[in-house]
């Protein structure tokens, strides 16, 4: 999985590299719009070069008019690995035969082969088809047109709005829960499957606004408007309540990223990867949070003062009620910060059971 996350990433810096408003991708709009077909490697590593046979050298700065205007010869182009220069234009390509390839074409199973044998970035143009498809090792990826992109951006966007509605009501109904001392691991889990559900959504969009470049100012703006004060709550749920000691909850929270949607849909396994049985009807348990997640809505309380409450006195009823005495005692902690906090958790109590009841 973690092969797989390291290769997704390889692809993203890839996607730069042709996004919109970079002269990349004009080269490639101007060469698709002509219809004249391409085959583009990007990189000159040692493992490339000996694959490019005849053509021309050029070693010229690389530019979108001159770009399309080689793309006119039949052979393939090669570009640094920046792609700021172009090497080479009308060379044929020489992969490894055996490599297997499922395309049809000549030119998309020579950029194919070239792909999986050098895991540099080959970019291939359907004169045919009028389509833009770019391999990265054993990935293929079809550069689709930007409204296409930008219609289902926003569509992740509204769909994102939604979960995040979902997601806040759970936050406040366990946070009331967490100072009646009542939650569940039911609560729990039912938490965190959606801040899964809410990180995967943007995770989505961030590959959008990857692939519109500088089209995707006003996405990338509704994105980080949406999860401003969101984007860490599921993780910080997590921790309150991990019982693992062969393990973190960063970790475990990284891990559900690799789990299918049927197994973030089933408390019990969520369950078990906290660290308690797993089974369903342990789901009922009760369970107590360590602190961390009300604490850091404490303002101006560093991390560190956090921690130390926490390791401490253990569990957040515990600091809920240990007396302004109780809590100078703790590192860090005066008797201005123990009023501070007495305070500002009598507030946040106020206050999430006037939203839980709105």
């Amino acid at each position: 999985m973690r092969e797989d996350r390291a290769h997704e990433e390889m692809l993203s810096d890839s996607m730069k590299l042709a996004a919109p408003g970079t002269m990349l991708h004009d080269g490639l709009e101007n060469i698709l719009r002509a219809r004249t077909g391409a085959l583009i490697v990007i990189g000159d590593t040692e493992e490339m070069l000996p694959l490019v046979n005849g053509g021309f050298r050029i070693d010229a700065e690389m530019h979108p008019a001159a770009l399309y205007e080689l793309a006119k010869m039949d052979g393939a182009i090669v570009l640094s690995s920046d792609a700021r220069r172009i090497l080479f234009a009308n060379t044929q390509l020489t992969p490894d035969p055996m490599i297997p390839s499922f395309e049809t074409g000549t030119r998309h199973r020579t950029a194919e082969r070239v792909a999986r044998q050098t895991h540099q970035l080959v970019i291939s143009i359907s004169q045919r088809r009028n389509v833009i498809t770019m391999y990265k090792g054993n990935t293929k990826f079809v550069l689709r047109d930007v409204s296409v992109i930008l219609a289902k951006a926003n569509q992740a966007l509204s769909t994102l709005e939604k979960y995040k509605s979902v997601f806040e009501q759970a936050l406040t109904n366990l946070s009331a829960l967490e100072f009646e001392d009542l939650a569940t691991l039911f609560d729990v889990t039912t938490v965190i499957q959606r801040g899964q559900l809410v990180s995967r959504i943007a995770t989505e969009i961030e590959r959008y606004v990857l692939q519109l470049g500088s089209e995707g100012r006003l996405v990338k703006m509704q994105l980080e408007e949406l999860m401003v004060d969101i984007e860490d709550e599921g993780l910080r749920v997590a921790r309150d309540y991990f019982e693992r000691e062969d393990s973190t909850p960063e970790e475990m929270w990284e891990q559900f990223s690799d789990w299918g949607s049927d197994d973030l849909l089933n408390l019990s396994m969520i369950s078990k990867a906290l660290g308690y049985a797993g089974q369903r009807n342990d789901l009922d348990q009760a369970v107590t949070p360590k602190g961390y997640r009300i604490l850091t809505k404490i303002p101006r309380l560093p991390m560190p003062v956090v921690e130390n409450l926490v390791r401490s006195f253990g569990s957040l009823p515990d600091i809920l009620n240990a007396s302004i005495q109780e809590l100078d005692e703790v590192e860090g902690i005066g008797e201005v910060r123990a009023r501070a906090i007495k305070e500002g958790l009598r507030r946040l109590r106020e206050q999430v059971l006037l939203d839980r009841h709105l």
